[in-house]
This record gives C-alpha cells, structure tokens and sequence, in this order.
C-alpha cells in the first residue's frame, strides 16, 4: 500500500502562489491516480475536493469553483504530486490531503471515503 506526505504548506499573503508537493512510497506510484482535497478550519466534516490526475497524470479534473487557480500534476519518476495555487484568496486558508487510489480518477471525488491512501495534510494559511 502507498504512504503519502504532504509538503510545502505555509503562510502566503493574498494574491500569492504556493506549490504543494505529494510524495509517495512503499509501492508504484504510477498505479494509482491521485487527488487533492482541502478542509477548512471549523468545517473538520466537509473535505472539499479540489482536483483529480490520472495514473500517467495525463488527464485532469477539477472542482469548477477552482478550476483556474489550481493546476495538479503528477511526476511518476519522482513518485510525487503537485497542487499550484495560484490568486490565493483567504477562503483558501485550509488543511490540503493528497490522496491515491488504483480504482481512476474521475471517481475520487465521490469516493474520498474509501480511497486507498491518505496523507496527513499540509497546512496553508493565506492573510489577507
């Protein structure tokens, strides 16, 4: 089974950019798709799903509200994933989980309950 951690969270200032990074052991990264999702402060019930990529990372899914300010990516030759974040707006202040599954993509946001694999989060803290 794949472990994950999260890196690259942080203190941005609205308006900024910040690059998570997803990195993946203990199995082959290139059999499982991989997502990003986020959870708020105070709202420790709703992850919001933000993107989904590929086993080759070659196609991409996104939550429409976020679609233009996030760009996943997945680099199997380094076993890691990627969340670009850029226009970073205080609301986006969360705890960001990467998270795998061998089942696709285009299911991980219905299915964030029985994922294969989760990371612990990373946390991104945007001022205004």
């Amino acid at each position: 089974q794949v472990q994950l951690v999260e890196s690259g969270g942080g203190s941005v200032q609205a308006g900024g950019s910040l690059r998570l990074s997803c990195t993946a052991s203990g199995d082959t990264f290139s059999k499982y798709a991989v997502a990003w999702f986020r959870q708020a402060p105070g709202k420790e019930r709703e992850r919001e799903f933000i993107a989904a990529a590929t086993l080759s990372g070659a196609s991409t899914f996104y939550a429409d509200s976020l679609k233009g300010r996030f760009t996943i990516s997945k680099d199997n030759a380094k076993s890691t994933a990627y969340l670009e974040m850029s226009k970073q707006k205080p609301e986006d202040t969360a705890v960001y989980y990467c998270a795998a599954d061998r089942s696709g993509a285009a299911s991980m946001r219905e299915r964030k309950g029985t994922l294969d694999a989760w990371g612990k989060g990373t946390l991104v803290t945007v001022s205004s």
